[in-house]
């Protein structure tokens, strides 16, 4: 049984290396956690590899290897926040909105791209039922995802993404981003010094870098809806 911080190193480690071919750095697991120090990190990675989920390779920097996931990895959305790295999803085989007990109708704004940037969000088009489970407090909305860009982090072409409004985002999480006020495009926002990344999950796709002033965030990814036809 893994305590909730070495569940979520280990999830990070393994979306890293999965979007880059490498483990990322001390420096990156410390600030996707929000520890105060590498030492914590040096920590959790011991205790994972004394549970068999991690091994270390020798001679190579930065060379980790997830061996195995937990189970409930694969049936349980990460813990929202620094370390959101994939959305909670509620598959629908039908076309209509996915059943839910308890439910909150929202507006679908329009289309999101994942990859260049579109047109900003336009005015409502359409609405969805979505679970009160995946939403909690505060505003929100959808929008159909347009793109690839975001495939490994789960985030497929004709997605509806759930984005609760928000104007300020933790470095590590994805947003809806309105660049130069005139294009929006859900990415994964990374904070480096004064500037701005805007970090795709698809290697075909480079992180864009921008100033403080040209990056608005408009809201946080919450949820994902994926529905068969």
């Amino acid at each position: 049984m893994l305590t909730r911080k070495q569940h979520e190193l280990l999830m990070y480690i393994h979306e890293r290396i999965k979007e880059t071919g490498v483990s990322p750095s001390f420096d990156e697991m410390k600030e996707a956690l929000d520890l105060a120090s590498k030492s914590g990190i040096h920590r959790l990675i011991t205790a994972l590899e004394e549970r068999g989920f991690l091994r270390r390779l020798p001679h190579r920097a930065r060379a980790l290897e997830v061996t195995k996931l937990p189970e409930q990895a694969t049936a349980a959305a990460p813990p929202r926040g620094r370390s959101a790295f994939r959305p909670q999803v509620i598959e629908n085989a039908g076309g209509g909105p996915a059943p839910a007990n308890d439910s909150r109708e929202l507006p679908v704004l329009g289309k999101i791209a994942a990859g260049t940037p579109i047109e900003a969000i336009q005015h409502e088009r359409d609405r969805l039922q979505v679970p009160e489970s995946i939403l909690g407090a505060g505003e929100h909305y959808v929008l159909e995802v347009q793109g690839d860009s975001m495939i490994h982090a789960g985030i497929l072409d004709g997605d509806y993404v759930v984005i609760r409004k928000a104007n300020a985002a933790n470095s590590g999480e994805i947003v809806v981003a309105l660049v130069m006020g005139e294009e929006a495009t859900l990415k994964r926002l990374r904070k480096k010094g004064a500037s701005i990344a805007l970090e795709a999950a698809n290697p075909a796709y480079e992180t864009r870098i921008f100033g403080p002033d040209q990056v608005q965030v408009q809201g946080k990814l919450v949820g994902l809806i994926r529905r068969y036809h």
